[in-house]
This record gives structure tokens, sequence and C-alpha cells, in this order.
């Protein structure tokens, strides 16, 4: 269920200053048992996040204001002693696995817990970004990962967003991505990390106006969201956006909302100030404007850019990531996993008698008239001709429709159109023609489809790419008609299909998602730009043609990362066809096109990025340019540079050439000594275990079908285990992606795949074979899988009020397992120790607390019995034990709070020294309303950065264990 805040209630506040409960207390509401997940600070007391223990509120989440409701804090030190009778002390050590799993990861712990235990091949120098992202040192996890094209940022957003979660900084999270790349989103989030999201495209809009009141902001309602740039910056969200903060924002292709004066601007802005961790996403990830990139790096860190707009790059450099396929720290790990790409092919096609005398007619009459003046009748009357010259380059068909397209628009009564409205006749007549004679392009292109093997029976898959929708048509029905293969109709995919901008969001999707899968029927994609922005397309396909040739560097790079990134196995194979008249000028200075491709591969291997060749970060002033080398006004060399002018160049060009080609080192916090990343609590070995006992402990015949269990079968050779979910189970689930619970009818049996091997091998056979969907069949049982976060909610609910169990171990003494957590102003966890204080002499209790490097490690001091002779009476008795265990380990965590203090203090120190000089400098300067509003921000830095300290700190045992022969009850009458 959602959280509310629950304002109703007879007022009866607990005293602000004598409310200590952290995360991980227990305490009682409306005499309820709640666990407490995060404490804020309000003006009149505490707003307490929990999640619901008693049966009647078990899995509600909810916040109590301690103004409003009595928030009963359970005394750690009164707590009783129950034994655990369960057979293989199962129920202790599942309450013990869910407690250590509710407990959020401190904010500062360099190690890593969830990143490198998702569903990828965790390589080096993505987790290198995931603690780049987390590093303590900053103020907030902030961080724009600007690596190349193909690299893998989606899987680096997975992998910070789970880390996250698991710090307890990720209970609300929203994920803004261009509308054709939605599903792609939330497939790699769900199928790798578990991290369900709910989809707001059209369908989703649609379904949640169903279910939610007109009135109802979306974004209380559901706690993780991803939704097109385009849908959110609507005014039906702006207003809703406004009343609500997110623990974490993700806004992927960022370089979208790089223009200050942009509405996506302002919405990233917003967006920007109403959340704690934030993380931009872009392979082009500034536009040469320093002012524009600068703006950009507030989102991030205000204090980075100086009052008067100049970047701090010492600070800049410790929020951006950025590397390509031949950096330091790729070149060694991508292997065979990222085949290199081949040099591209350029072919040159001479045009046919009939396209010779189109590219005259534009020659003479439009592009380079005798009298100086062409036909074009309206304004900027030296664009227009350029806009049929690339027409024509793309396609007959492409120039008949601009030609037709601008006759529509002309007054046949104005006789000022009229030598215009003659000249388009005449081009569109010859356009016509040559289009009915055949097109020598489309011809070398037929040729091409033959030599690479793509036929109406082979399962060679080629991309196309063209600028013009009449193009793509144009091509999709001629080679449907000459190779003799089927054509999309409706929803049925065919094995030439179309993909643009036209569509609706759901097709694009399903056309993308249909090309992943082996089964998928399309053969030949022709697609316009609309896929060349962060569409996945290398699964099952290496070749790409560039029909028409962009004329831009930027949308050369976007289009050949379709299928030359990270996971493709075989070598990319790129081909470009240019149509080449024999005419003096246009047929000579066209041929530039090919060098543009030339330049971009070589800017692809040095850089990993080919914008800051032409440095104006944009694609229509790149083609504008580009028309100014065509048009003969400049020189390509002048308007394109080498790859060595952007390194010696200066500016954010060479910044960025020096992250890229590894200059500039960018350290990060290595877990070292004690703090090495983690895998489990240390209680069970997988999550796979704690599900199966949970299970067997909840529903007790668990094989059997429902309503007397959940038809659990375990298929160990497979790896994989299947369950009809049990109504609270299938309530939770609704938030996963719709087309997967659709696709898999996971509501009637869920399946599980329980390793990363078997994982992994879901993930393939969903794209190979006979497969329909690309969702796995079985999903893969990840750390924060929501099966598992379920099963901890009801492990947590089997222990009475205030109670800890008693169990049996391999130890020398009775040993009480205490946590202390360490929390901040803002309610997150700084730090999280653990003690196991042994009692040599239980009878007068005076224990020794040993301090332990983390769960796991005191959870093995333990050595837990998995035995349960059903001895262990009188297990009350040792509440004293559990007491002086609190107070030992309280006194012990005396030292580490003192040094946890120092060091934040010194953290917070450093932030609000940087504020205040950044102040000074504002104060120097006229007073302007942007200078205003950026002190205001700074402002509340200050703030942010003074709530980090330590302000609370939780003591709490957590289970007792005694030796194989101790007695309680023999032990206390002696």
């Amino acid at each position: 269920m959602t959280s509310e805040l629950c304002s109703t209630g007879t007022r009866n506040p607990s005293p602000a200053r004598t409310f200590t409960a952290a995360p991980g207390s227990i305490v009682i509401v409306r005499d309820e048992d709640w666990l407490v997940t995060k404490v804020e600070a309000t003006l009149d007391g505490f707003f307490v996040h929990v999640t619901g223990l008693s049966e009647l509120v078990r899995d509600t989440e909810a916040v109590f204001s301690t103004a409003i409701d009595e928030v009963v804090e359970s005394d750690p030190t009164k707590v009783s002693v129950v034994a655990d009778t369960s057979d293989q002390f199962r129920r202790s050590r599942m309450w013990l696995e869910s407690m250590l799993r509710k407990t959020p990861v401190a904010v500062a712990d360099p190690g890593l817990t969830t990143a490198h235990r998702g569903l990828a091949n965790h390589l080096e120098y993505q987790l290198k970004a995931v603690r780049m992202a987390l590093d303590p040192d900053k103020l907030r996890p902030r961080i724009l990962l600007a690596d190349a094209v193909g690299l893998g940022k989606t899987l680096e957003i997975g992998m910070i967003l789970s880390e996250l979660v698991r710090r307890g900084r990720g209970e609300r999270i929203l994920i803004v991505t261009p509308k054709h790349v939605l599903e792609q989103m939330q497939m790699e989030l769900w199928t790798r990390f578990a991290l369900p999201f709910v989809r707001l495209d059209s369908t989703g809009i649609q379904r949640i106006r169903q279910v939610l009141p007109g009135n109802r902001n979306p974004f209380t309602y559901y706690k993780r969201v991803i939704i097109s740039i385009d849908t959110l910056k609507s005014d039906r969200y702006v207003a809703s956006l406004r009343k609500h903060t997110w623990d974490a924002v993700v806004i992927d292709e960022s370089h979208n909302v790089t223009n200050p004066a942009s509405q996506n601007s302002r919405l990233a802005r917003l967006l920007a100030a109403k959340t704690d961790a934030l993380i931009l996403a872009s392979a082009t990830p500034h536009n040469g404007r320093a002012e524009s990139f600068a703006e950009l790096v507030r989102m991030l860190d205000p204090s980075a850019v100086s009052p008067t707009g100049e970047l701090d790059l010492d600070e800049v450099a410790k929020l951006v990531i950025r590397r390509h396929r031949h950096h330091p720290d790729v070149a060694g790990e991508v292997g065979s996993d990222w085949a290199e790409r081949q040099p591209p092919r350029n072919i040159t096609v001479p045009a046919s008698p009939l396209e010779d005398e189109v590219a005259r007619e534009l020659e003479q009459v439009w592009l380079w008239p005798e009298s100086g003046t062409s036909p074009f009748s309206g304004k900027n009357a030296s664009l227009f001709p350029w806009v049929l010259a690339k027409a024509y380059l793309s396609s007959p068909a492409a120039l008949a429709e601009s030609v037709r397209e601008r006759r529509r628009r002309l007054d046949e009564d104005n006789p000022a159109t009229t030598i215009e409205r003659d000249a388009l006749d005449r081009l569109d007549d010859l356009a016509v023609r040559a289009r009915d004679a055949g097109s020598a392009k489309y011809d070398a292109l037929r040729e091409h489809l033959a030599e690479i093997g793509v036929s109406r029976t082979g399962t060679r898959r080629v991309v196309i790419f063209a600028e013009r929708v009449a193009t793509l048509n144009w091509l999709a029905d001629a080679l449907a008609k000459d190779l003799k293969l089927t054509t999309t109709r409706g929803k049925e995919l065919g094995q030439v299909t179309v993909l643009h901008g036209g569509l609706s969001d759901t097709e694009q999707q399903n056309i993308v998602e249909s090309f992943k899968l082996e089964s998928s029927p399309i053969r030949v994609l022709v697609t316009g730009d609309v896929a060349s922005e962060g569409v996945n397309l290398h699964s099952q396909c290496h070749h790409l043609v560039h029909y028409d040739i962009p004329w831009s560097l930027i949308r050369i790079e976007q289009r050949n990362g379709r299928i030359d990134r990270y996971g493709q196995r075989h070598r990319p194979e790129i081909t470009t066809l240019l149509l080449t008249p024999s005419t003096e000028r246009f047929g000579g200075d066209i041929r530039v096109l090919t060098k543009l491709v030339e330049r971009e591969h070589e800017a692809h291997t040095a850089l990993g990025d080919s914008a800051s060749l032409i440095g104006t970060y944009d694609v229509k002033a790149e083609e504008e340019a580009i028309r100014e080398v065509l048009a003969g006004n400049k020189q390509l060399d002048n308007v394109v540079k080498t790859v060595e002018q952007v390194g010696t160049g200066g500016g954010l060009d060479a910044l960025f050439a020096d992250l890229a080609t590894g200059q500039i080192t960018q350290d990060v916090p290595e877990p070292v000594g004690s703090t090495p990343d983690q895998s489990g609590t240390g209680v069970y070995s997988t999550e796979f275990a704690f599900l199966s006992d949970a299970l067997t402990e909840f529903i007790k015949t668990p094989e059997k079908a429902p309503p007397n269990g959940v038809s659990w079968t375990v298929h160990k050779r497979q790896s994989i285990a299947a369950l009809t979910p049990p109504r609270d189970l299938a309530q939770r689930l609704e938030v996963l992606p719709q087309s997967y619970l659709r696709d898999r009818k996971v509501i009637e049996t869920f399946k599980l795949a329980y390793t990363t091997l078997r994982g992994e091998e879901e993930l393939r056979q969903a794209r190979a074979g006979e497969s329909t969907s690309t969702w796995p069949e079985a999903h893969y049982l990840a750390p924060l899988h929501p099966i598992i976060d379920w099963a901890a909610d009801r492990s947590l609910a089997e222990l009475g009020r205030d109670q800890i169990f008693a169990v049996r171990g391999d130890i020398a003494f009775p040993t009480v397992l205490v946590q202390v957590t360490h929390t901040n102003v803002r309610g997150q966890v700084v730090a999280a120790s653990y003690y196991t204080v042994a009692f040599p002499d239980p009878t007068a209790p005076s224990g020794l607390a040993r301090p332990h490097a983390s769960a796991p490690d005191a959870v093995a001091a333990l050595a837990l019995s998995v035995v349960n002779a059903g001895d262990l009476t009188g297990a009350e008795s040792l509440q004293p034990l559990a007491a002086a265990a609190v107070r030992a380990a309280d006194s012990a965590a005396d030292q580490q709070a003192t040094a946890i203090r120092q060091e934040t203090a010194q953290r917070v120190d450093d932030w609000i020294g940087r504020s205040r000089k950044w102040k000074q400098e504002a104060d120097a300067l006229v007073q302007r309303a942007d200078l205003k509003r950026r002190t205001a921000r700074i402002s509340e830095e200050e703030t942010l950065a003074q709530a980090m300290n330590p302000d609370r700190r939780l003591t709490r045992p957590l289970i007792v264990v005694v030796p194989q022969d101790f007695t309680p009850t023999a032990q206390e009458t002696r």
C-alpha cells in the first residue's frame, strides 16, 4: 500500500525533545505495531515513516506526526526473550535476516551491497560510476553519466538506484526518459535489478485515470514512476510535481534539457530542487555553450559554478564521469562482449541519367542559379533550395513529397508565386520520372542486402536509416515487393517494418521490443531518426545502412550506436550510400558527406564522441554548418576539427576529451580493509534459501495448490522455482510492468530464476527461438525482489510486541547480538555497527562487547545451530542478559559515535566552507534576480549540510544465543 500522512486521531503528541526512535525501531501507534523506516524533524515534532507489523496493518506504509499521534517507543532494555521452537530455528533466522535487510546500509559505507548482485556482468568501470555517485564526500548522490554511446549507462543507472534503495535513499524514484525508450528502461531495471516502475505512457496514463480520481496526485500514489519528458512537462503534471519530493530522480538523455530557456530545462531544474539524489545521463552531455553546461552542473551542485558563472573544474570532475570504448577503464574489460566496429564502408553510387537531370535542375535553377536568385518566393530563400537538395539525396520519393508540400502552400492566384510554381512543377515532373524509372541508389541497396544475406527465408537482419518518412515508406514498399517480404499490417509486424516518430509510443515500443527477439518476423527495419537515440537494436543485428547520410556528426554517431554497443558479439558493419550526380558543383561538393562518416569513425575510436568536432552540439546547427560547406561558403576542415585539435583547443571540448581519454584521473572511494563489497546478511546464503524457508513457515504446505498452499515447485536442475502468489503478495505485484504481468501470467504462476546463470539464460531465451515476449519467463530473484520484501515483512510480524528470540549456537557462553545505528537529522543511517556481547557468568551479567566489521561477521561469530532439539526452556530468564547487552554495546558505541561525529563534521565543514566562500563572492556582485535565486539555493545547501550531522543513536538487541549444553532455568536456579 502507499504512504499517506495519517492526520486523524486524538491530539496527544509525543514531546519532540524526548522522541528518540530511529530507523529500525519498533513503535506503537493506535495500538498497532510499526517498524520505523525514516524519521524527519518538523517544527512541532517529527514525521515518523513506518511499515505495519501487526495483523491489521501488515504491509501498510504510513507517516505519523508526533504532534498529532502518540508514538510510543519500545524500550530495548525491556524486551522479553522467547525460545524459538521452530524446526532448525527457522523463525529466528528468518526474523534476523529480515531485520538486517530492513536496516539501511549507512550512507557513508564505501562498500557495495546490491550493484554487483544484479543480472549484469558487473564490469569494474560500471561499478566505478556507482562508487563515484555514492561518494560520501558529496552532499548528495548526484552524477552526470556521460559515458559514450553503448557503454551501458542504463545498467549504471540500475546499479546506482539499487544501492540507493538498499541505503534507504530510494523509496520514491522518478525516471524521465524519451518516450520511445520507456519500455526498454523499465525492462532493464525490472529484469536485471528487480526494481519495478509504473510506466506512464499513453496506455499507462489511461489505466491510472481509471484507478485514481481526477484530482489525485499520481506521484503520491505510486512510489516509483517512469515517464516521458514530453508527458511530464504538461501543465497537468507540473502542478503535482511542485507539491512532491523524491528520493531520486533520473533524467535520461539529459542533453535535451541543456537549453536554459526551454520547457525541458525548467522542468529539470524543478525536479533537481525536489530530489535528494539526481542522476543525469547523456552521451552528449553539453551543447558547447559554457553557460548551458553550467546550468546543468548547478542542478547537480550549485556551488560548483561560481556566482559569475565560471566552472570549478575540480568539482566538475567529481560530478561527471566520461569514458568510451577505448578508455583505459573500459578497453580491457569489454573484450568479446563488444566486438570492434569495422571501418565504415562508403558506397558512392553514380546517378542514373534521369537523376542527373534532376541534379542539373537543382544546381542551375535552385542552388546556384545564373540569375543569382532562386525561384523561391518566401522568406529565407537561401535555405529552401537545400531542403530540396537534401530530399534529393534521400530519395526521389522524398523530393517529390517536398516539392508537392511546398506547392500546396502557394496561392495559385498570386502572381508573385508564378515563377516558383512553374519551377516546382518542372522539378516534380523530373522527380516522378526519376522515381518511376528506378533509383541507382536503391539498386545499390538491393545489391548490398543480397551480399550480406537478407532474404525472405534467411535470418540476417539489417537496420536501414533514412531521414524522410516518404523515403521510409517508399523503401519499405519497394523492398517488400522486390525481395518478396511481408509488410506490417496493423499490430501484425511484417518482415519489412517501418519505424518513425509519427507512430504512437506503444507502437514504437512494440516494434523495438520485437526486433530484439530471435522469433521476430522483422528482417529489414526501415527507420527514421526516432530510433537513433537510446534504442538498443544490437541483440539480433550487426548490419546498419545509412540510406541517406545525415548532415550531422551527432546523428551519424547516434545511429551507429544502435548496433555498436556493449553486448554486440559480431563486428558491426556500417554502410553508407551516397548518390553522386555528374554535375560540376553539386556532384563534387556532396562527396564531403562521406568524409563526415570517416571523421565520425575517427572520433568514435579516439574520443568516443564526435560532437566536439564541429562543436555546436546541436543537430540542426551541425546541419547548417555542413550546408555552408556544401554551398561552397566554407571549407570542411575549417568546420570539422580533427581529434588532435579538439584535445588542444581548451574549454569544455578539451575537458571532456581529457575525461574520455583518461588524462584526468577520477579517484573514487574504494572498499578497503574491513569494508569490502558485501553479499547478503550472513544468515542465509541466498535469497532463494530465505524465500524457501519463509514459504514453509508461513504456508505450512506450500507445495499444495491453493487454498491449502501456493503450488510451490522447485526445479533444481533448471534452478527455477514457481508459485501461485497468495493474495497479499499478488496485491504487491500490481505495480510490476503491465506487459510483463500479461505476457507471463504472473498472477497465475510466478516463475523465479534463483541463480544468475539461469537468470541470464532466461533473458537470452526471451529473445531467442519461438519466444514472443522479451520478458523472461522466469524472473531473476535479485536481492531487492518484491517477493523477498514480502517474505521479510511477514517474518517480522511473527514476533510479538517487544520480543526477541533465543536460540542455540556453537559458542562458549550465552551471547547477545546487538545492533547500533546512528542516524542524522534527515533520518538517514550514518553508520551501523554490530556487537556480540558474551556473558561468561550469566548470574552476574557483565557482558564483554566485541565489535564486528559487518553484520555477516557478527552472525558468523554466533555459529547459529541448524538443529533444534526443542529443549530450550526458561528463555524468559535470559531477559537480564538482553538488557545488560544493550547497555554494554551502547557504552562501547560511544567511542564510535565520537569518530562518526568528527568524520561527518569534517565533511559538513567542507560543504559549508564552500557555500560561504560562494556567498562572499556573490555579495560583491549586483544582486540580480537570478543571482538571488542561486544564493537561496546555496543557503538551502547549507541547511542540508547541517542536517547530515548525527542526531540520534538506536541500540537494540536482535537475538540471544546460548551454548548447546546451556539450560537457562538451571542456570538461573544456580
